[in-house]
């Protein structure tokens, strides 16, 4: 759970602790928390859905049946059914709100497997153990693709919770012939070995690091669907189309691109096409850049590309509605967009560097008085050569 006094569990049902009863939302457990917001509801207290969803090493999540009818809270570890053997996880989710995310992802109950038992201490020291031996089977396997000439990228091993299977996660840009590769791996290690390739958003969720905004990935710590991201997000949001600043550290674009998006397509719709051109006395305008924020279009003519004229949204539909019925306006400078007197009073900002250097009380520095102890020195007195030579 989120603290340690939640491990402390009363009747062995519920955590004790911070009262939240199994709904810790504090998000330093485990990563893709799920906050139960139907957990501390009266009416479904001590409900058990016959499904719970259980979390694996990174951002694997599975649902899995519980037949037996286990009582179970969030941060319980299980062990659950495996292709072959168990597999150890953690209840990331009980009750009446997995239904809810079973509907969300379009899943059914059925055929999904079964939830054995509450892990004992064995099974956890085994699990341990088995996931202190998946750094040297990376390192392993990664040497053993180099010797064998494969164009694949291992980045991760997950070892199941018994310790007799491991799945390396890898990425290619073609198709890859492994079974060389299995072969040398099974021998060495003893284990069941399982090659699956991912795409570099799963490489950069499961391996996770920090963002240009300075947060945790959002693919590693919440962001569990991958849609796509086309430069189109770009365009509408008025983006500098520089491959380097749109790039995530996995190399595609960024998955935040989308998240307004939405909003900036229901803005544009005021805004007239960027091809449309106005038409003028003075000469014909093209359109040069749109703020979407303050509903402002800047235009230029022909003739003077270089200076632009802002013009509101509403005043260029005018124009053009004009230009429809053969009208053509005496020039746009009468259109344009006239700064508000308000912003002109609005204060200014010191230059900040400047008043962090290091040197910056040296002028407000006081001199210090000589101590009255210490007493005045003395100036010395130039020596007469001609008085101090000695006497003939």
């Amino acid at each position: 759970m989120g603290c340690s006094s939640c491990g402390t569990k009363e009747n062995g049902q519920l955590p004790q602790g911070c009262k939240n009863n199994g709904a810790c939302g504090t998000g330093g457990c485990s990563k893709l928390n799920v906050f139960d917001w139907l957990a501390n509801m009266e009416h479904l207290a001590g409900a058990q859905a016959p499904v719970v969803e259980v979390r694996f090493k990174h951002t694997r999540k599975e649902f899995f049946l519980n037949s037996d009818g286990i009582q179970l809270v969030q941060g319980d570890v299980v062990a659950v059914e495996g292709s072959s053997g168990h597999d150890i996880g953690v209840v990331s989710l009980s009750g009446p709100l997995v239904k809810m995310q079973l509907q969300r992802l379009k899943q059914s109950e059925e055929g999904l497997k079964k939830v054995f038992r509450k892990a004992s201490h064995t099974d956890v020291d085994r699990w341990k153990e088995a996931m202190g031996k998946e750094d040297g089977l990376r390192l392993k396997a990664r040497e053993a693709a180099a010797l064998l000439k494969l164009k694949m990228k291992i980045s991760d091993v997950e070892c199941q919770g018994d310790g007799s299977k491991a799945v390396f996660y890898y990425t290619a840009d073609e198709r890859i012939d492994f079974r060389e590769l299995i072969k040398i791996l099974a021998r060495d290690f003893r284990l069941k070995i399982e090659m699956r390739q991912i795409g570099l958003r799963q490489e950069a969720a499961r391996i996770g690091g920090i963002g240009v905004c300075g947060r945790e990935l959002c693919c590693s710590s919440w962001l569990r669907d991958f849609r796509t991201v086309s430069t189109g997000a770009a365009r509408y949001q008025q983006l500098s189309i520089n491959p380097q600043k749109l790039a995530g550290q996995c190399g595609k674009l960024k998955c935040c691109l989308n998240y307004e998006l939405d909003s900036y397509m229901d803005a544009l719709k005021e805004f007239p096409s960027n091809n449309l051109k106005l038409k003028t006395k003075q000469g014909i305008a093209f359109h040069q850049k749109t703020d979407i924020f303050r509903k402002i279009i800047f235009y230029s003519y022909s003739e003077r590309p270089d200076v632009f004229l802002a013009i509101p949204v509403q005043r260029v539909q005018e124009i053009i509605e004009m230009n429809k019925k053969g009208e053509l306006p005496d020039n746009l400078e009468e259109w344009a967009w006239v700064k508000p007197k308000e912003d002109e009073a609005l204060p200014t900002f010191s230059n900040v560097i400047e008043e962090g250097a290091l040197d910056r009380f040296d002028g407000q520095r006081k001199k210090r008085k000589p101590s009255r102890k210490m007493g005045r020195r003395r100036p010395i007195q130039q020596q007469n050569p001609v008085q101090n030579a000695p006497k003939s």
